[in-house]
C-alpha cells in the first residue's frame, strides 16, 4: 500500500500543472525495477488525453519519472496535439514516450484526425503530438490506407 502511495504521488507530479490518473482492477509494482503493471479495464488520463487497455505497464527512470508506457489488448485512445488536433481511435499495442508526446500505435491500428476528418489505416502508426506529424506502415499483404474528406466546390 506504501509503494501504491508513493507511485501515485510520482505520478501525479511529473509536471507540476499535470494531472496522471490511472485507474484498473489489479496494480502490480516494482520500485527497484521502476516497472508498474496495471491490469484489468485500465483507464489513463493526462490533461485531455485518455487511454484504454487491458494491460498498461509503466516504466520509469532513477527519479522515478514515467519514460514509457505500454498498453496492449484492445486499446483505444484520444490525444491531442500540441496545436490541438484530436485524434481518437484503436490499436492492439499502444507505446507512449512521454518527452517526447509521441504515441506508436501497433496491429489493426485505425486512427482518426477528428477536426480535418482524415482516417489512417495500417499496422503501425506513429503520431509526433508536438509535432503534428504521422507516419504510417501497411502490414504484409496490406497496404496503407488513407481516407480524406474532401468537401466538393459547387460553384
Amino acid at each position: 500500500m506504501k509503494f501504491l502511495l508513493y507511485l501515485t504521488i510520482f505520478l501525479a507530479s511529473t509536471l507540476p500543472s499535470q494531472e496522471l490518473k490511472i485507474k484498473a482492477d489489479l496494480f502490480n509494482g516494482d520500485e527497484k525495477s521502476g516497472i508498474s503493471v496495471f491490469e484489468g479495464k485500465v483507464n489513463v488520463i493526462k490533461e485531455r488525453d485518455e487511454l484504454n487497455a487491458s494491460k498498461v505497464t509503466v516504466y520509469t527512470d532513477s527519479a522515478h519519472q514515467p519514460t514509457k508506457f505500454i498498453a496492449e489488448g484492445q486499446a483505444s485512445f484520444s490525444v491531442y496535439t500540441k496545436e490541438g488536433s484530436l485524434y481518437k481511435g484503436q490499436a492492439e499495442k499502444v507505446i507512449y514516450f512521454p518527452s517526447t508526446k509521441e504515441y506508436h500505435f501497433f496491429q489493426n491500428v485505425h486512427l482518426k484526425q477528428i477536426d480535418d476528418k482524415k482516417e489512417i489505416i495500417g499496422d503501425e502508426v506513429i503520431l509526433k503530438s508536438i509535432e503534428g506529424k504521422a507516419y504510417a506502415k501497411g502490414a504484409k499483404e496490406e497496404p496503407v490506407i488513407m481516407i480524406f474528406n474532401i468537401p466538393e466546390d459547387k460553384k
